[in-house]
């Protein structure tokens, strides 16, 4: 499980340094190697190799005369890059994704279990202290599964 958020930097290449504290477990899970894509809310998503190969097949199964399917499809598949950790725990960040995201010097690595989203660090703050504003924990719709959660 990946979790907690992290400020990074990148270097004048596009290449971010892992936090150590997930080096060894990216190495014993997938090698170092990775896949990064696009997310609709303008973050990166980035996936050890197994689990996004589960998703890709899951979603290469959908059908492709639904149009919806083929967007997704060609949303998350068509922009995924590999990406591999060297020997630092670095990744180089291709630079179309950089872009799409806006990542340039300053960017936040956030583990979400199984995946980590990567944010321009403003974009992760404004959509933090929106997400905190306008949320009311009172009114939250929960699936079943989860009312008898406890915080």
């Amino acid at each position: 499980m990946f979790r907690g958020a992290n400020k990074l930097n990148l270097d004048a290449k596009g290449r971010l340094a892992m936090p150590m504290r997930y080096r060894e477990r990216l190495r014993e899970c997938c090698a170092s190697r990775l896949i990064i894509t696009i997310d609709q809310d303008r973050c990166l998503l980035l996936y050890p190799l197994p689990d996004w190969q589960e998703i890709e097949r899951k979603l290469m199964k959908l059908p492709s005369l639904n149009k919806a399917a083929r967007n997704l499809q060609r949303l998350l598949v068509g922009h995924a890059a590999d990406v591999d950790m060297d020997g630092q725990g670095r990744l180089l960040l291709p630079s179309t994704l950089r872009e799409f995201a806006s990542l340039e010097k300053q960017v936040m690595l956030v583990g979400q279990g199984n995946k980590f989203e990567l944010w321009n660090e403003d974009r992760w703050n404004e959509q933090r202290d929106a997400g905190l504003e306008n949320m009311d924990f009172d009114q939250l719709d929960l699936p079943a599964d989860l009312e008898s959660l406890s915080l």
